[in-house]
C-alpha cells in the first residue's frame, strides 16, 4: 500500500509518483545537496532494455474495445473516453486536464475519432500516433454536440455509450445533453475488459518498474543509520531512481508509525530496534511497481519476527491461490486466514486493509483483491500481493510484491522476489 497509494502510484502511471497523504514522503531537497553513498554507483539507467509500446500495439487495443462492445450483453454502440490513463491506453496520447473537452470516442464499428479545442490542433496533430480523425471546436462552440454529429455522420443517433470512469460529470453530462438519443453507462465492462489483461510486452515493462523500485531500495538501505530521519532515507529512494533516470519515491515510516499503513504528519528519528518500512514505486513507459520492504535497525524483537514470518506465509497463501478461475475475493481470505490462525486478530482488527489491487497503467486499478469481489481471475491480471500486520503504538510490518495470473499455475512474481527476512529484505 503507499502514500495515499492511489496517489503514490498513480505515480507509477501518470508522472509517476504524486505527493501523498504524510510529509514522510518528500523529495529530499536537503539529500541533493551531499555526495550519494557509495551505493548508489551501481545504479544505471535501464537503456535500450525498454521498449516503448507500439503503434500497431495501441491499435490492437481500440480493435479489443470494439470486439468486446460487442460481445458483451446488452452491446455497446460507443465508448466515450476523456484525458487519463484510460485515453493513453487506447492512443499513446499525454493529455493535462482541464475545463475544455479533448475526448476519444470509439464507435463499436469504424475508426475512433478525437475531438478538442481548434486551438490545441496543432498540439494534438503532433501527438497523435497513426491518422486518426479530429474534429476541432471554438471557444463559442459546444464539444459535446460535435460529438454528437459525428457519431450521426456514423448513422448513430441510438445505442449505448459507455462512459469510462475517470470521466468527470460536467464532460459526461454535456454529451448526454447533446446526445439524449443514447443510453449512457459505465464503460468498465470495455475499459476493465482491455487493460486487465496485461499482454507480454506490458509485462515486462511492469518487471522492468519492479526490478528498478528494489534495487533503488538496495542502495538506499545500504545507508540506513541511526538518527536518520523518514525525509532523509525517502530522499535517497528518489535520489537512486534519478540515477536511473526514472521518477518515483517511497512512503518511509519507522517504529510505532509503521502501524499506519498510509503514514503520518509525526516527524520521526530511527532508532536502534526501530521497524523501517517503506513502500513506494516508479513507472516504465507508465507502467507502474508497488513495493514494499520492512526492516529493522539493529536486532529485531521476537514479536516483530513472528509479524514478519506471518505476513510473509500469507503472500505465500495468497500466492498460491492466485490461479486462473478462482474469484479474486478467495485471495483476501487465503492471506487473512493465516494472519488470523497465528493469532494477529480476526477480520480487520490487526490486518487492517483489503490484500491488494490491480495495477498498470496507474498503481491502483481494477480489479481488487477484497473480501467478497468476486472477479473471475484470468491471464495477465496483475495485482498487487501486500498483507501487513499493524500493532498501534508498537509497530507495523508490511511485505508487497506484484504478481500474475498465469494460464495453468499459480501465479508468479514481477519484483525480483519475496523478501527473504528482516535481516534481508531482498532476497
Amino acid at each position: 500500500m503507499g502514500i495515499s497509494r492511489r496517489n503514490l502510484l498513480k505515480a507509477g502511471a501518470m508522472a509517476p509518483v504524486a505527493a501523498g497523504l504524510a510529509t514522510a514522503f518528500v523529495q529530499g531537497a536537503e539529500a541533493q545537496q551531499r555526495a550519494l553513498p557509495e551505493a548508489f554507483e551501481k545504479l544505471k539507467p535501464l537503456g535500450d532494455r525498454v521498449k516503448p509500446i507500439t503503434n500497431v500495439e495501441f491499435q490492437a487495443r481500440v480493435a479489443q474495445a470494439q470486439k468486446l462492445m460487442g460481445d458483451t450483453r446488452p452491446k455497446y454502440d460507443a465508448l466515450y473516453v476523456t484525458p487519463g490513463s484510460t485515453q493513453y491506453y487506447f492512443t499513446g496520447i499525454r493529455w493535462g486536464g482541464g475545463e475544455r473537452l479533448m475526448a476519444l470516442t470509439i464507435p463499436r464499428q469504424g475508426e475512433p475519432f478525437l475531438v478538442c479545442p481548434a486551438f490545441e490542433e496543432g498540439r494534438l496533430r503532433e501527438l497523435v500516433r497513426w491518422p486518426m480523425a479530429i474534429r476541432a471546436w471554438q471557444e463559442d462552440e459546444s464539444p459535446y454536440a460535435l460529438v454528437a454529429r459525428a457519431l450521426a455522420e456514423r448513422s448513430m443517433r441510438t445505442g449505448r455509450i459507455g462512459i469510462s470512469e475517470a470521466t468527470p460529470y460536467f464532460f459526461f453530462d454535456g454529451l448526454r445533453q447533446a446526445a439524449p438519443g443514447f443510453q449512457y453507462a459505465s464503460g468498465d465492462p470495455i475499459t476493465v475488459g482491455c487493460r486487465g489483461r496485461k499482454t507480454a510486452h506490458e509485462l515486462e515493462l511492469m518487471a522492468l518498474a519492479c526490478e528498478a523500485i528494489v534495487e533503488a531500495y538496495k542502495a538506499a538501505f545500504a545507508s540506513i543509520h541511526e538518527g536518520m530521519t523518514q525525509r532523509e532515507l525517502g530522499g535517497l529512494i528518489s535520489q537512486a531512481l534519478q540515477k536511473m533516470e526514472l521518477s518515483g519515491g517511497a512512503l518511509v515510516l519507522f517504529g510505532e508509525w509503521a502501524a499506519l499503513p498510509h503514514g503520518t504528519t509525526k516527524p520521526q528519528k530511527l532508532k536502534e530496534g526501530d521497524v523501517v518500512l517503506v513502500d513506494g514505486g516508479t513507472s516504465v513507459e507508465g507502467y507502474a511497481s508497488d513495493v514494499t520492504r520492512t526492516t529493522v535497525l539493529g536486532k529485531a524483537s521476537d514479536k516483530v519476527k513472528r509479524a514478519f514470518e506471518t505476513v510473509r506465509k500469507a503472500q505465500d497463501a495468497a500466492l498460491a491461490a492466485a490461479q486462473r478461475g478462482k474469484l479474486s475475493g478467495a485471495l483476501d481470505d487465503a492471506a487473512r486466514k493465516v494472519i488470523t490462525d497465528a493469532g494477529f486478530g480476526k477480520n480487520y482488527e490487526q490486518f487492517t486493509h483489503r490484500l491488494g489491487h490491480g495495477i498498470g497503467l496507474e498503481g491502483h486499478e481494477h480489479p481488487y483483491l477484497v473480501r467478497g469481489s468476486k472477479t473471475v481471475l484470468e491471464p495477465g491480471m496483475t495485482f498487487s500481493n501486500e498483507p501487513g500486520i499493524y500493532v498501534r503504538g508498537e509497530y507495523g510490518v508490511r511485505c508487497e510484491d506484484v504478481m500474475v495470473i498465469e494460464e495453468n499455475s499459480p501465479a508468479r512474481l514481477l519484483t525480483p522476489g519475496f523478501a527473504a527476512s528482516l535481516e534481508n529484505p531482498f532476497g
